[in-house]
């Protein structure tokens, strides 16, 4: 089973190749970091559950997990409710395959 970092490279490189005229980029809100970089980047504004990727002509937003077993923080669900409400859209990708399939049925 690849690892949600491994899910999300396949999934992006599939998008970049597919539709190499809409954007996707990553949000770097994950992973660890030294205790000093976490402040300054919380200071720049860097929140907790913020999901993964976005592509902004689809106002799409998307969290990727694994293909079995991710979970959904209580910080991502809060998230995904505020983004919907104010009209994004957001997808859970449990692994590439899934988010890709979800794309698919966006545009």
């Amino acid at each position: 089973m690849n690892s949600e970092h491994i899910e999300q490279i396949q999934l992006v490189q599939w998008f970049r190749q597919k539709f190499p005229e809409i954007r996707i980029f990553a949000i770097p809100n994950g992973g660890h970091r030294h205790k000093a970089a976490a402040m300054k980047l919380k200071l720049e504004g860097v929140s907790k559950g913020i999901p993964d990727l976005f592509i902004p002509e689809l106002l799409l937003w998307i969290e990727m997990k694994r293909e079995t077993g991710g979970k959904v923080s209580i910080h991502q669900k809060e998230w995904i409710k505020y983004l919907e409400s104010i009209g994004h859209r957001c997808i859970i990708g449990n692994g590439f395959l899934d988010a890709k399939e979800k794309i698919f049925k966006i545009i």
